[in-house]
């Protein structure tokens, strides 16, 4: 009799079928747990997995310092990432996570965890008991931050952004090493003034609620990059806002001096003049004067600066015998701002006509020359703050006065153009030291042949062999370390130097390798690491 349809397969069939089908998805899986075990690196992002495989069980994955789980359907931190003690990257963007269990804090070596894109509404007070230096909390559900966020002491990079928080934390002040902060799109109404303390270098607030930027905000002169639109800001206003980052600054010093209730009482006639340059906003004025802003300051404002302060007041008839009758009458001296900042024009006129500078030789480095204005600039800002001090306005302005006269800018360009050729012998040194042990050609750029930490874990090992047990090497399949199994090999040469007698004073810090920041305090660590050795090998002998 006929039948309708296929023939249906017997069972065996069915199963053999549907093992073909998933065979290419195992297999994947484990050749990815697999290269984990000998990598140190876990990828397993975009397999839609709901929990960690059970199959992972059957490698040793002890050694992995960098985890990516994103893009999967997880909604939980699986358990078996809070064993791996040497994981520091862990990637857990774009899941289903609710929550983050108390056992992450067994990961002491993390150093970057991006949870981003999941659905947190709370972030524990664990996580701010790991080493991090990177955490990337974006477009979660969180309405605030662990008041203890404070004891991220080595943070560099907070994103934080896309979620509901309405206010930052009173302890968000001693992130110390913050470098980048990211709160865009938030509900945040007030931003809190112990952010004037950190060396920011990015500050995202955009997307908020907030009108007012606290006048101290000023202080932070590493500031490079400052988001803040959309927000109904109000101080400064929105045409302020517009003109970008140095007028804003220019706006908050004014803004400051307004503030400064014996602004109109107090006046010299001739110091008043630093106030100027921290109240002058220079906002839309386009008459060509040239102003000297308090964050950014111009070729030309620096080079008229450059001056001893004896001959600014010679011009102006204040000298150290009369200043005590100035002094006497300060109480009485109520001259208006206007009068004053006219008086700075004539003095800042005449010193450039007077006393104008000779140019730097053309074989003397941008770098130099900009730390030489650097310097000057901020001797003369000291002495704006301390004059804003109705205290301390006329003792510490003599101590500043000192200071100027004391300075000779031929002197202090000798200087530096010696300490640069000094600089530049050690790092030649520092070539030459590690050439001649390991026996190598080191390319042009020396920093960038360190900064995997690969030589130098060589060069304390033919030191002293087996100072360093495990060093992680490039391969003709991954030519070029992450910056996980970089960050171990420094470290790792740092903690030998250390056993072998290196003091702390003279070394370098991670990131000076890492960052190819540091060359001279490498340089100092090498050859400290030589002498000591050398020192031994003496009294050995």
């Amino acid at each position: 009799m006929a039948t309708l349809g296929p023939e249906p397969r017997p069972h065996s069939q069915l199963t053999s079928a549907v093992l073909q089908t998933n065979l290419p998805l195992n297999r994947g899986l484990e050749r990815a747990l697999e290269d984990a075990a000998n990598s140190g690196f876990l990828n397993l992002s975009t397999r839609k997995l709901k929990e960690f495989p059970r199959t992972a069980s059957n490698y040793d994955l002890t050694d992995t310092v960098e985890a990516d789980l994103s893009k999967n359907r997880l909604i939980d931190i699986p358990s078996e990432m809070c064993h791996l003690v040497s994981l520091e990257t862990l990637n857990l963007y774009h899941n289903c996570i609710k929550s983050i269990p108390d056992t992450i804090i067994s990961l002491q070596s993390l150093t970057c965890l991006n949870i981003s894109r999941n659905q947190l509404s709370v972030l524990p007070a664990c996580v701010c008991g790991l080493p991090l230096r990177v955490l990337n909390a974006s477009n979660n559900k969180l309405n605030a931050l662990p008041e203890s966020i404070g004891q991220l002491t080595n943070l560099m990079e907070l994103d934080v952004s896309c979620n509901e928080i309405t206010a930052l934390p009173r302890h968000i002040g001693q992130l110390k090493a913050l470098r980048e902060l990211n709160v865009h799109r938030n509900l945040l109404c007030v931003l809190p003034e112990d952010l004037a303390d950190l060396p920011l270098v990015k500050f995202d607030f955009s997307c908020n609620k907030v009108s007012t930027i606290p006048v101290c905000y000023r202080k932070m002169t590493q500031l490079q990059s400052l988001q803040l639109e959309n927000n109904p800001l109000q101080s400064p206003p929105a045409q302020i806002c517009m003109k970008g980052k140095i007028h804003i600054f220019k706006y908050l010093a004014m803004e400051a001096c307004h503030s400064d209730k014996m602004a109109d009482a107090l006046y010299l006639p001739d110091i008043d003049q630093h106030k100027k340059l921290d109240s002058d906003s220079g906002v839309g004025s386009d008459n060509g004067d040239k102003r000297l802003s308090a964050t950014e300051p111009s070729d030309e404002d620096s080079l008229s600066l450059n001056v001893p302060m004896t001959n600014i007041t010679e011009e102006e008839g204040l000298s150290k015998d009369d200043s005590s009758g100035y002094i006497s009458t300060l109480t009485g001296a109520a001259h208006t701002r206007k009068h004053a900042l006219t008086c700075v024009d004539r003095i800042l006129k005449t010193c450039e006509e007077k006393h104008p500078l000779t140019r730097l030789t053309q074989h003397y480095s941008d770098t130099v020359d900009s730390i030489s204005k650097v310097n000057m600039i901020n001797q003369l800002k000291e002495a704006v703050e301390m004059l804003q001090d109705p205290n301390s306005c006329v003792t510490v302005y003599f101590r500043t006065l000192k200071t100027l006269e004391s300075v000779d800018p031929q002197f202090t360009m000798r200087r530096k153009m010696e300490q640069h050729r000094e600089e530049l012998e050690l790092i030649e040194q520092l070539r030459e030291s590690i050439e001649s042990r390991l026996k190598v050609v080191l390319p042009e750029d020396l920093g960038s042949s360190l900064m995997d930490g690969v030589v130098l874990c060589h060069l304390v090992n033919h030191i002293r062999p087996r100072s360093v047990a495990s060093i992680h090497v490039p391969s003709p399949a991954v030519p070029k370390l992450s910056m996980a199994k970089c960050r171990r090999n420094v470290e790792n040469f740092l903690d030998a130097c250390r056993k072998m007698g290196v003091p702390e004073d003279k070394l370098c810090l991670p990131h000076h390798i890492l960052e190819e920041k540091g060359l001279i305090k490498v340089g100092i660590t090498v050859q400290a690491l030589l002498d000591e050795t050398s020192v031994n090998e003496t009294l050995i002998t």
